[in-house]
């Protein structure tokens, strides 16, 4: 009897072993691959109880695409010149008498971006009346997106709604009248879709227009924008500043305002407005005056010991980027141990008394330079 049951052990041993459910393991586990690419996984089965039955199968149970093949023992998945459609988890299923397992792997598919508006336009739209239009893009990874008019490289501001980037006008002017741009880009592609808007008036209305929308001028330089006005009655043109008056050296004559010997704080947006009897337009002008650095030393004056540290630091004001150059006047060369950054500081961990002296730091820019100097006293 003991040995019966003995017996009984050993096999209900051995049958639980040979019931389990085949191991199985694919390589590679993911993989990340662009459209029109092609991958494969190899599925990999562990398994005391033959045979072993292999499928492939879209965990989301969906049916494999036909760029899709499967090897002729069933063990190699291949995704041949992927689409964005191949993107997503599948899973090889092993099968015998034991039972069944699976091993899973994430194919991602990355696709250049593709901007679609809705409406498509032109738009003939009535001044006064509310108009929007929205992008919806598609891509992999999910692209950036932004509006922005013909012509301009400013960004619009937009909502976004439902992966919707919207560009609204609640009451359009005749100023408004041009081609806006939705672009779309990932790291795989860029992609623009673009809409004409034609903003219509009643006869007459004035309709402003300037000869440039951005610019850029130097310091010290004579600005001349032209704004024209069409309308009947003919219109009334006039010119400011946005949140600011208009500099006190200008002049306007026959609709072309002139500033004179520009600066810095001429910078801004500069505002045309016609009007007549049937309302008003208004045209822009945003203006950046560029201007030459001025650089200052600090300390300019600088009492040390030997064996003590170092440490000037150059500033400069003006148009960015400015880049900073350290001499030594009269030696050319810095001392042997001086360290520089591209922030404008002069560095010596410890001076000796050969490093007094004085010491030039020169600001550039892509309008000019500027320079300034630092006195280094050393005494024991």
């Amino acid at each position: 009897m003991g040995s019966y049951a003995a017996a009984l052990i050993f096999c209900s041993l051995i049958c639980s072993v040979a019931a389990q459910a085949p191991v199985v393991t694919v390589e590679p586990r993911t993989a990340t691959i662009r459209q029109g690419e092609s991958v494969s996984f190899r599925c990999q089965v562990k398994s005391n109880v033959q045979p072993v039955q292999l499928e492939w199968r879209r965990a989301n149970n969906q049916a494999l695409l036909d760029n899709v093949k499967i090897g002729l023992d069933g063990s190699v998945l291949t995704v041949a010149n992927a689409r964005p459609g191949n993107h997503g988890q599948y899973r090889c299923v092993a099968i015998s008498a034991a039972g069944r397992n699976f091993a899973s792997v994430v194919l991602n598919v990355k696709f250049p971006s593709k901007a679609q508006l809705t409406p498509t336009g032109p738009l003939r739209i009535q001044t006064g009346e509310s108009v929007s239009v929205e992008c919806r893009v598609t891509g992999r990874p999910r692209p950036t997106v932004t509006w922005k008019r013909r012509g301009s490289t400013l960004q619009l501001v937009t909502q976004e709604i439902n992966d919707a980037h919207i560009i609204k006008w609640p009451s359009v002017r005749p100023e408004d009248s041009g081609v806006y741009v939705c672009q779309a880009d990932n790291n795989v592609g860029k992609s623009e879709a673009e809409v004409e808007l034609v903003v219509v008036g009643p006869p007459g209305s004035p309709v402003a227009s300037v000869n440039i929308e951005e610019m850029t001028a130097i310091e010290g330089q004579t600005v001349t924008i032209e704004c024209r006005a069409t309308g009947s009655p003919t219109p009334v043109i006039t010119w400011s500043k946005l949140r600011a008056p208009l500099p006190w050296k200008h002049s306007v004559a026959d609709g072309v305002l002139t500033l004179t010997e520009v600066g810095r704080q001429d910078s801004g947006q500069y505002i045309c407005n016609a009007t007549n009897i049937h309302g008003y337009s208004e045209a822009y002008t945003d203006m950046e005056v560029d201007t030459p650095p001025y650089a200052t030393c600090l300390p300019d004056q600088v009492r040390l010991q030997p064996g003590n540290p170092l440490v000037l630091q150059c500033l400069a004001h003006g148009s960015h980027p400015i880049q900073f150059t350290w001499s030594r006047v009269g030696r050319g060369s810095l001392p042997v141990g001086a360290e520089t950054t591209r922030e404008g500081k002069l560095l010596i961990a410890s001076v000796k008394q050969s490093d007094g002296g004085t010491y030039k730091c020169v600001a550039t820019n892509h309008i000019g330079s500027s320079e300034a100097v630092a006195k280094v006293i050393i005494k024991a």
